[in-house]
């Protein structure tokens, strides 16, 4: 790769420079020259009033290419081959070889009289006859090399002028108000493709506005691939409120050498934000905005790591403003402070600290009532259960914890059980030693039971315990007396918590009984299991529901054929890998073609011109949800040809069960014939569709050539008992075909009464385990849904995902659900589903 170079001087004192590109039309090495950052440049204009901008006439066509190098950049129009004379738009590394020459140009004055971007310059300074001596300075110097300037597009001695799509004047920076009013009458996006193009032109401008990230959400998630594009009143709002916010921006700062910088962070549910501030001239003046929003992984985090992230990027966002300076962070969140200084971390937790370590700063926590300045404000507790980072803070903030380890005073158990109800009047009827009124308590189940255990509750140091004899451990143990508005603390550390390691109903009461004692101590910890979603996830609910059978039998032949695709199989000679399977339900007769690919355009045609051109059409198709029969070319050819198309639901193949069951066959007769590379079964594929059309069906009684024809199908078999006798009663066509149909007839009855009767075999043995579950519209359920992720192993996946919504009841056993608004409705058999419970102790 030759990168742009300055060959010397021209005769008349100019600079050469040439351009040697490689492999234009092919692949093209990038010029590694950086850009200079808008901000970076917007943020050298401080402290200066003057302001003149310069525009270069037709930008790279200043650049002239070297003579060996204009082949490179031939292009034909029809009547030979053009090549250019100087630098042509549109080639990658254009922009990295003007911005250098340039600064090759200004190398001596930049930032110092001047900026430059590109082909856009503008030079600045603090009075007139300064601006003066400056302009002279960068007019010789562009003439030196022989660059040439737009007058139309400069603007001279301006205190305020537009640079960078931006209004730079003494007192900061704005949007410009030109190109700002092609918002107004924006149109409201039609199409992702029309929607990323706002949400790029506004996000020039994000900086300018406040909680854009959270404003622009809607618009964000609307342009993910897997999210239908539906416009609605979240986006209508969204859209407005950013064409609001663009028009009315405010002007921000320039960033002084003087004055301490200040940056407010802070987290939601769905993004992330940052002010950052200085002081200047005693008041905090804003300098820039920063936000955005939360990836699908980082919306898993705790509210811990999320605020935690928010100071890490705003930080990387702001580096150049902070580093090597003392600044101040101000959160809401108190436990950053705490989190700073924690010694021996791991994992993403240390790596995120350990940046951090290039700063100074000092952590200022805020109070969210005053941090209004931040993104997103969220002062809700962390609800990540089993977070480690978060137990940490717990660990050490939260009393709760404090208590269950013992590190706290019995004093605080004695307020807790004195704030409750109920274990309140226990309490002082032990340290008067009266028994309370049965009647007193009768209004409560709590009560009675702890009036029925009256002579085992022990009173020490002033704090309700019970007397409990173990059977295992054979000694005495004394359970405290847990609050009711403690229980949800106590059942997190001994279910949810990496050392309870959400293990069963036994194992977690054997942990409560050993140390706490309440009422309804065994209900509500069975309770707690059944509904705990990272155990029902994993294992899965325990009143999974099976569905009775449903029947759906054939009554005449290719009323209902089912198709599925088989494979990929061994690469043949001929290049197949795959086998298109075709199955009648009545007369169980079956197709089978060979396929190189399953495309939805070759198993279409493969359909029509083998299958339809020989049996005619059938009245109905039922297939799985394979790509191929769900595509818009396979639906348009069922629809052409007026047939009913139906399909399995996600992940439950049953009702697609005899072409599915085919399949093991044919692969039971392709082992026993193949040779040992595998390579040629598509050989075989026709010998096989003979052997099984000539054999009697189990459900049926006949052959499935029988029920099809009326007769058996020739077999080599028969050569050996000679040609068969001849019938000689009625050999006219009129008699053949009144004793065709009418063999036909006794066939096809005795095949139907065989059916109903297997079917109904069939269902009789398999309802034996039948669980059916009722489910109601709005009713929240699990759903089964395994999945098969690259870099994870299945053994570790949880297989139950939940709650969602019942939306819809479209039969007896298939279900249209839903997770959010958001989400698309999902079509389901009610075997993948089980009945969602929400935890309801308080």
């Amino acid at each position: 790769m030759g990168f742009p170079c300055c060959h010397g001087k021209k005769k008349d004192g100019s600079l050469r420079f040439c351009v040697d590109y490689r492999k234009l039309n092919s692949v093209t090495v990038k010029d590694s020259y950086p850009l200079p950052r808008i901000e970076d440049i917007l943020d050298q204009l401080s402290g200066n009033s003057w302001f003149s901008t310069l525009d270069l006439k037709s930008g790279y066509w200043q650049v002239k290419l070297d003579s060996k190098d204009k082949e490179k950049t031939a292009f034909s129009i029809g009547n030979g081959l053009w090549q250019f004379n100087v630098m042509p738009f549109g080639l990658c590394n254009a922009p990295a070889t003007f911005e250098r020459l340039m600064e090759k140009v200004l190398q001596d004055i930049l930032s110092k009289i001047c900026l430059v971007y590109l082909d856009d310059v503008i030079v600045f300074s603090k009075t007139f006859e300064e601006m003066m001596e400056n302009l002279r300075e960068v007019f010789l110097r562009l003439r030196s090399a022989n660059l040439k300037l737009n007058p139309k597009k400069c603007s001279l001695f301006g205190r305020e002028v537009k640079y960078l799509g931006h209004v730079v004047s003494e007192q900061g920076i704005t949007t410009d108000p030109e190109k700002i009013s092609a918002v107004k009458n924006w149109p409201v996006p039609q199409n992702r493709k029309q929607l990323r193009s706002f949400l790029g032109f506004c996000s020039y401008y994000r900086k300018f506005i406040k909680d854009f990230s959270m404003i622009a959400k809607p618009l964000f998630t609307l342009t993910e691939h897997q999210v239908k594009f539906e416009w609605n009143s979240s986006c209508e709002e969204a859209f407005e409120g950013l064409k609001k916010r663009l028009v009315s921006s405010p002007i921000l700062s320039f960033p002084k050498e003087q004055g301490q910088f200040i940056l407010d962070t802070d987290a939601s549910n769905h993004g992330i934000g940052a002010v950052l501030s200085q002081v200047q001239n005693g008041s905090e003046k804003v300098i820039a905005y920063f936000s955005r929003v939360l990836s699908k992984a980082e919306r898993n985090y705790c509210i811990t790591r999320r605020e935690l992230l928010a100071i890490v990027a705003s930080l990387k966002s702001f580096h150049h403003y902070l580093y090597g300076r003392r600044f101040q962070i101000r959160t809401d969140h108190i436990s950053l402070r705490w989190l700073l200084s924690f010694k021996d971390l791991e994992g993403q937790l240390a790596r995120w600290l350990e940046r951090l370590q290039q700063y100074e700063f000092e952590i200022i926590h805020r109070k969210g009532r005053l941090h209004q300045n931040a993104d997103g404000l969220s002062r809700r507790p962390c609800s990540k259960l089993g977070c480690t980072y978060c137990t940490k803070v717990e660990l050490k903030e939260n009393s709760v914890a404090r208590i269950i380890l013992g590190e706290n005073s019995l004093q605080e158990w004695r307020n807790r059980q004195m704030g409750d109800p109920i274990v309140s009047i226990f309490l002082q009827g032990k340290e008067i030693n009266e028994r309370p009124n049965l009647q007193e308590v009768n209004r409560d189940v709590s009560a009675k039971i702890y009036w029925c255990y009256w002579d085992a509750l022990i009173l020490k140091d002033g704090v309700l315990y019970k007397r409990w004899e173990s059977p295992n451990l054979k000694s005495k143990i004394f359970q405290i007396i847990v609050p009711r508005n403690f229980i949800n603390q106590v059942m997190e550390e001994a279910h949810d918590s990496a050392s309870g390691g959400h293990f069963g109903v036994n194992k977690t009461l054997e942990k409560i009984r050993k140390r706490f004692y309440w009422a309804t101590c065994k209900n509500d910890v069975e309770d707690w299991c059944r509904s705990c979603k990272t155990c029902v996830a994993r294992r899965g609910p325990s009143e999974k529901g099976k569905s009775p059978l449903q029947i759906f039998d054939a009554g005449f032949p290719f009323e209902r054929v089912q198709m599925d695709i088989l494979g990929p199989l061994p690469t043949t000679a001929a290049r197949n890998r795959y086998l298109l399977v075709i199955i009648d339900c009545f007369t169980k007769w079956v197709e089978a073609f060979p396929l190189k690919n399953f495309k939805a355009r070759t198993v279409a045609d493969i359909f029509v011109k083998q299958f339809v051109s020989r049996h005619g059409v059938p009245l109905e198709v039922h297939t799985d949800q394979g790509k191929c029969f769900e595509s818009k070319i396979f639906q348009e050819m069922t629809r052409l040809l007026g047939i009913r198309k139906t399909r399995t639901t996600a992940l439950h193949p049953q009702s697609d069960g005899q072409v599915e069951r085919h399949h093991q066959t044919i692969l039971n007769y392709l082992a026993k014939f193949v040779s040992d590379d595998q390579k040629d079964w598509d050989n075989w594929i026709h010998m096989y569709l003979l052997a099984y059309r000539s054999s009697k069906h189990e459900a049926t009684g006949a052959s499935p050539a029988e029920l099809y024809f009326a007769r058996d199908l020739r077999l080599p078999l028969d050569l050996l008992r000679g040609s068969p006798p001849v019938d000689e009663e009625d050999n006219s066509s009129e008699g053949y075909m009144q004793k065709l149909r009418k063999k036909l007839d006794n066939i096809h009855k005795s095949a139907r009464q065989r059916m109903n009767l297997q079917s109904l075999r069939s269902k009789i043995r398999y309802d034996r385990r039948v669980r059916k579950i009722n489910f109601n519209i709005d009713q929240k359920v699990w759903l089964y849904n395994p999945r098969r992720v690259r870099g994870k192993s299945p053994k570790l996946q949880s297989n139950w995902e939940g709650p969602y919504k019942i939306i819809k009841r479209l039969s007896d056993v298939v279900f249209g659900i839903r997770k959010s608004n958001r989400h698309k409705c999902k079509i389901v058999h009610s075997d993948r589903l089980a009945p969602f419970y929400n935890r309801r102790l308080d």
